[in-house]
């Protein structure tokens, strides 16, 4: 029994030495159906996983660690299966619902495919792998979801006439408050247009100027425009038009829905210059010239009562003027960096600058003996237009993609606040209704009321809508074609008709 136990205990250890062993001979039972069973899984597998086991044969690691590897080789395989039948399956639902667009000529609602194709991308988001997955094609697919929107069927925001002459970007419009109502343009090319709202036909033109237009605003009263350039002054000068018999308006029963989303390249835009109006008479001396500045003017406004003008330029510091003498009255220094507008409200002698150090200023000027000044801190970038409501409101467009809206009353924080998805650029807000139309430098114009519910987003498809960044908008709710407009970079201002009962209907 001894010798038993001896030669029992010896083989033990000649077993484990060979277990150990880097030769693959199979020299007892256990080893034979270790190697049975690698040549089942063998059998099973494609041949690179065949050469991979193999390789894996002559490996130092346990076979408890390599069957562990293996399992988890299979987890990852299976993993990355599931992930490609869900990919194919989304592609013949997206070739699918693309057939039915072209057949039925309709649009589904891109939420409802958004959250059925994407629920089941949704429940791996715990794997990396999946993670990995869903952002690869995520911009393949993005763009065709984003088409299946749904339109409605009443057309509450439609494009009515192009402005086209100038021969360089448009950076702002205004709407005279005295008869004939014309819409004036300031532009890049050196000067300022008067246009015919109703045939699209040029006025007058302004070249008084040395350089780049960029602002434009009319006198109360009187047929007076005021300009500030980029030659560091501002100009007044007198204008006199006729405006032409009125045309009948083209087919305009396109009527495109403010939610449309279908674009266009930039490349189908002709590369030559714009000829301008060759018969359009022109003004080259202005009336008065406001020197003061040591820097580029980027804005100019009336005072209410027309007496009185106030301009903005890149010396940081804006200038109330005198009209009659041309005398500079008040210096209004502050700000940090430049400014970037001003405006003035309509029934009182309150003035708004902004400026670049992301902060807009309040100057009151209704007592003669105080001018006091409040500084507003609610943007985080460059402020790019401040401008005053009928009523006690302030409303702050910001390159932080933000607009606020604010109560003079109380002007600690803002009453309402719109996040959008790109920068802000000059503001206006309508007199009766006090809808906000916002120009963005994406090319979008949206429409938001004042506590920052957006109404709509005017159309940009069939080649209708700005092909460069919008500058600036301006309502006049008085006239019955157009009573909204913009400008931008692509050289040309937009009439929009906005049906703003049915707009605020839809809200």
């Amino acid at each position: 029994m001894p010798v038993e136990s001896g030669s029992s205990a010896a083989r033990q250890a000649k077993q484990k030495r060979k277990s150990h062993s880097l030769s693959i001979r199979r020299t007892n039972s256990t080893e034979q159906e270790r190697s049975g069973l690698q040549r089942d899984m063998l059998e099973g597998q494609s041949s690179d996983n065949l050469e991979s086991l193999v390789r894996m044969e002559d490996s130092k690691l346990p076979l408890s660690l390599r069957s562990n590897l293996l399992d988890l080789f299979s987890q990852i395989e299976r993993e990355f299966e599931n992930l490609y039948i869900e990919n194919l399956e989304l592609r013949r639902e997206i070739e699918t619902l693309n057939d039915r667009l072209t057949a039925e000529g309709q649009t589904f609602e891109g939420a409802d495919l958004a959250k059925g194709a994407l629920k089941t991308k949704a429940s791996h988001s715990t794997s990396q792998l999946s993670q990995k997955l869903k952002t690869t094609y995520k911009a393949s697919t993005s763009k065709i979801v984003s088409s299946f929107k749904a339109t409605t069927s009443r057309a509450v925001c439609q494009l009515v006439r192009e402005y086209v002459g100038h021969r360089d970007g448009i950076w702002d419009l205004s709407v005279t408050r005295t008869q004939p109502v014309v819409l004036g343009t300031a532009s890049a090319d050196h000067t300022a247009m008067l246009w015919s709202i109703e045939t699209g036909k040029c006025l007058l033109k302004y070249m008084g100027h040395q350089g780049s237009v960029n602002s434009i605003k009319f006198h109360p009263t009187e047929q007076m425009a005021l300009t500030a350039s980029g030659d560091q002054t501002a100009h007044i000068w007198r204008y006199m038009v006729q405006l032409p018999t009125p045309q009948p308006v083209a087919d305009i029963s396109q009527q495109t829905p403010c939610d449309d989303d279908v674009d266009f390249s930039d490349k189908d835009e002709a590369d030559g210059e714009v000829e301008g109006p060759n018969d359009c008479p022109s003004i080259r001396v202005a009336t008065t010239t406001l020197r003061s500045h040591q820097g580029v003017v980027i804005a100019a406004d009336w005072l209410v009562g027309g007496k009185q003008v106030v301009t903005a330029s890149w010396d940081r510091a804006a200038n109330l003027y005198d009209v009659e003498t041309s005398e500079l009255v008040h210096s209004l220094t502050g700000h940090d960096q430049e400014l970037t507008h001003c405006c003035t409200h309509p029934t009182q002698r309150l003035v708004v600058t902004s400026s670049r150090d992301t902060t807009f200023r309040l100057w009151d000027f209704r007592d003669p003996s105080i001018h006091s000044v409040n500084v507003f801190q609610g943007h985080t970038d460059t402020v790019t237009s401040a401008v005053f409501t009928v009523g006690d409101n302030v409303v702050s467009g910001s390159d932080d993609r933000t607009v606020k809206v604010w109560d003079l009353k109380n002007m600690r924080s803002p009453i309402a606040t719109i996040r959008t998805d790109s920068a802000v650029n000059r503001i206006s807000v309508s007199v009766t209704q006090k809808i906000i139309a916002l120009p963005h430098d994406n090319r979008q114009v949206r429409l938001f009321d004042m506590s920052g519910v957006r109404l709509a987003r005017l159309p940009r498809s069939n080649r209708q809508g700005h092909r460069r960044m919008v500058c600036c908008s301006a309502w006049c709710e008085d006239n019955t074609s157009c009573n909204l407009f913009t400008c931008g970079f692509d050289r040309q201002a937009i009439g929009w008709n906005i049906n703003i009962p049915a707009l605020l209907q839809e809200k």
